[in-house]
């Protein structure tokens, strides 16, 4: 209930309406705020379903040059956060960036000559998601093409279906549940997005939530926009378990022959490598190399010992609500394994449900019950003892660290269950009859089974937590910053090349993971 807590106040909130305050929004930026958020979340979700999915298809059904290496390559874009790909671009196709201004110097064109399209758009905003969250779907979609059998294309291909139509009338059919799932999570993301839509000036309902907390000072009303997001934000979470209704029966059976790979002619060869390169480049190498070509023009002068500062707050609150989340994440999965009851199973589905909200949902969510703690402390002491006890708990690293609890425990979690899922129960079984309790099953069993489900999770939410940047530029206690709030300062003053640095040290922090995970599918499929 704790870990609901925050998003629950939040629906709470549409009880009593700030009458006011909505009128105002109505009259000037709420259609705005309505239609990018929809037209961000469904454009980003179509772009990453596109293009994963044919990346996916490319990948299982032929045999071209490196396509053992794009299959983990293409993941990798997972690594950079969505604001970071946006300063990159932004800085390359700005009109004072590289590319205008070899253009105008190659043509003599002046400003107002010719025309460039404008990456500080809603187009733009949906492109710089597209790069980075068709991994998504690209992950899911080949792995569910991976699962159908020899048997079945050959089959299709005996009734008369050419290639075009396997793909099109089977394979895609089949898969999905896959890719539905994996575009429903990019729009989830698309929703959820504040650094690149704020850097972009797109009034999305994230921007619309920090600038009425702290631009008009009401939370509740920024509260109320909140639940509006998370409505929508739920009815994806109910369309993705939709879509995924079916999956087991698409994947469950007996072990069959996969699909051989097909050897294209070599103009087809040539095509899907370029294809492949292509989207790799402009999703990660043309990004990192712009942060690359920045950090070294600003030179060495940033590692001073405010910047290692920075790195240690990021690094250690990073690493604590890794540890704590794992923590509460093994409690979950192993009481959802010890009481196979429907009360339990509730209350680790409500606790998972923080990932498909918002960061900035979860902030608000998060202040709103430890503002009111620490306001009704403080007045019990004045009237008690006549002593102010400020802030205890909000404004303080104990609301960043429930914050990230609430929004990535569905991640440990997952690994976590999985991780207990491939144990037989018999394991437990034969731990009880030699005399040990639940408890010692956990830790004399499980655990030296779980390390690398373990490691996958606790990994996985240090990068999150490391990303993360709306959630942290509210809560953040005073005169705490960390890279992912110093990267956004010093991109929104302009000053690309200072955030370099810092953004690179998130995307090399968040290579790790991304290639675990790409080693662990590649393993999986072999």
């Amino acid at each position: 209930m704790l870990l609901a807590l925050p998003i629950l106040l939040v629906l709470l909130s549409l009880s009593q309406p700030q009458w006011l305050i909505w009128q105002h929004l109505a009259e000037t930026v709420l259609a705005d705020y309505l239609f990018n958020s929809l037209v961000l979340a469904f454009s980003v979700g179509l772009g990453a379903m596109l293009l994963g999915t044919s990346l996916a298809w490319c990948c299982h059904h032929y045999q071209f040059w490196g396509r053992s290496w794009f299959e983990w390559l293409l993941l990798l874009p997972l690594a950079i956060p969505a604001y970071i790909i946006a300063y990159s671009y932004t800085g390359l196709l700005d009109f004072a960036g590289p590319l205008q201004s070899t253009l105008r110097e190659a043509t003599g064109w002046g400003y107002g000559d010719y025309w460039f399209p404008e990456v500080r758009s809603l187009a733009g905003a949906v492109l710089m998601l597209v790069l980075v969250l068709y991994p998504y779907v690209f992950m899911l979609a080949r792995n569910a093409f991976r699962d159908q059998s020899q048997s079945l294309l050959e089959a299709s291909r005996s009734l008369g279906l050419t290639p075009s139509g396997y793909f099109f009338k089977v394979a895609v059919p089949m898969a999905r549940p896959a890719i539905m799932s994996g575009t429903a999570l990019a729009m989830m993301e698309a929703f959820a997005d504040f650094g690149t839509v704020e850097y972009f000036g797109v009034n999305t309902f994230t921007t619309g939530i920090y600038r009425t907390w702290f631009g008009m000072g009401n939370p509740m009303a920024a509260a109320q926009l909140s639940a509006l997001l998370t409505l929508f934000v739920l009815l994806l979470v109910l369309w993705e378990q939709y879509a995924r209704r079916r999956i087991q029966y698409f994947y469950q059976g007996h072990k069959h022959q996969s699909q051989q790979a097909v050897v294209p002619p070599a103009w087809l060869n040539l095509l899907l490598w370029l294809f492949c390169a292509l989207v790799l480049s402009l999703g990660f190498l043309i990004p990192v190399g712009m942060l690359l070509h920045w950090a070294l023009l600003v030179g060495t002068e940033q590692l001073n010992s405010h910047f290692w500062q920075l790195a240690w707050n990021s690094f250690s609150l990073a690493l604590s609500a890794a540890l704590i989340i794992l923590l509460l994440a093994m409690l979950f999965a192993y009481a959802r394994r010890l009481k196979r009851d429907p009360m339990v199973a509730s209350m680790v589905g409500l606790a998972k449900l923080g990932y498909a909200v918002p960061g900035t949902v979860i902030a608000v969510g998060t202040m709103l019950p430890l503002a009111w703690f620490d306001k009704s402390v403080d007045g019990l002491m004045q009237a008690w003892f006549g002593i102010s006890t400020g802030l205890l708990l909000s404004g303080t690293l104990f609301a960043l660290l429930l914050a990230y609890a609430v929004r990535f425990l569905a991640v440990s979690l997952h690994q976590v269950q999985s991780g207990l899922e491939r144990i037989k129960p018999g394991m437990d079984q034969a731990g009880r009859s030699l005399g040990l309790n639940p408890f010692g099953v956990l830790t004399r069993v499980h655990l030296p089974m779980l390390k690398a489900s373990l490691l996958s999770a606790l990994l996985l939410v240090f990068v999150d937590v490391l990303k993360e940047l709306p959630a942290t530029l509210i809560l953040r206690p005073f005169n705490f910053d960390t890279l992912a709030i110093r990267t956004y300062e010093l991109a929104s003053d302009e000053r690309l090349s200072d955030a370099a640095l810092p953004a690179l040290l998130i995307l090399f922090a968040g290579l790790l993971p991304v290639i675990l995970l790409a080693t662990a599918i590649n393993k999986e499929s072999t």
